[in-house]
């Protein structure tokens, strides 16, 4: 995005990544709305104001966006844990939420739609060895590994078929879609929770020895984004519109020998007992249960 005073929405604003985006662009000098159902626990930085809201709202994001020119959708449920298994609000939230998103771009004449995917749309489990955009279809609905990954690929498939539609006010809405790997950073707490390290919660590793990933740093995905929204504009000839790209920092790594250096920053050893995938998938889908089942008997 160019340094000038545009407006734009960040749903899921409070997020670790959504925040962070929020704040490199009120930095050049956008106006920044972050939406989100919870404060962020960060102080907003100037340039941006919080809303709280639900994109599951339509109503109430149609007042939000008023006077937005760019919205970036990076909210959604459901990745990890015991949200997973709450398969109705995993739903709504990622594909009722984005649908809501779409139309009220329409309505609104939003002429850009940034959308947060994930890798996970091309992933079923198999490995995949040195695939990009072309050669690394979709994996189809029936076979997602879980229902985050289904409903993101039913969200981003979403996103790419509105591209291009009539804008309320005239023109056409120009979307494009980022598949980010694992977001690794400063302050992140999702795949490098410290606590767990300290608590020995990682004294085994698992899966096949060999195997490798991509992750991708935080600074590099915001990056990621605003050049996916530059290159939405008539300046750059909308060259990303209909578009959908893999975003990682362009190496595979082995997930634990990548997180040896924050084992020994905290006092411990790298794992040495390895474990069968089997096991650590059913230990912690029993555990995820359990976790539900309590919560569900607190809340009646």
């Amino acid at each position: 995005l160019q340094p000038r005073r545009s407006e734009v929405l960040v749903t899921g604003g409070a997020g670790y990544f959504g925040f962070r985006l929020g704040r490199a662009l009120a930095s050049r000098g956008v106006a920044v709305v972050l939406l989100d159902l919870h404060k962020p626990p960060w102080d907003v930085p100037e340039g941006a104001v919080f809303h709280q809201g639900d994109i599951r709202d339509c109503a109430s994001l149609y007042t939000v966006c008023e006077g937005v020119d760019c919205v970036f959708h990076t909210a959604s449920y459901g990745m990890s844990g015991p949200e997973q298994l709450q398969k109705d609000l995993v739903e709504s939230v990622n594909v009722e939420g984005t649908n809501n998103v779409i139309s009220v771009s329409l309505e609104r004449s939003i002429a850009r739609l940034v959308y947060t995917s994930t890798v996970n749309v091309a992933f079923a489990g198999k490995p995949i060895d040195d695939g990009d955009e072309e050669s690394v279809p979709c994996v189809p609905l029936d076979m997602h590994i879980d229902h985050y990954s289904r409903t993101k690929a039913i969200a981003e498939h979403m996103v790419l078929a509105a591209n291009g539609r009539l804008l309320k006010g005239g023109g056409s809405l120009r979307t494009c879609v980022l598949r980010p790997s694992g977001i690794y950073g400063p302050e992140e707490r999702r795949h490098l929770h410290r606590v767990n390290v300290e608590r020995r919660l990682f004294s085994f590793s698992f899966g096949d020895p060999a195997a490798r990933m991509n992750w991708v740093h935080v600074d590099n995905l915001v990056t990621a984004h605003l050049l996916a929204a530059g290159a939405l504009t008539p300046e750059r000839r909308c060259v990303a519109s209909g578009q959908a790209y893999f975003i990682n920092d362009g190496e595979s790594v082995n997930v634990f020998e990548w997180l040896t250096p924050l084992f020994e920053k905290v006092g411990h050893s790298r794992p040495l007992i390895h474990l069968p995938v089997s096991l650590v998938y059913a230990a912690g889908r029993r555990r995820n249960l359990r976790r539900n089942a309590s919560s569900q008997i607190d809340g009646v």
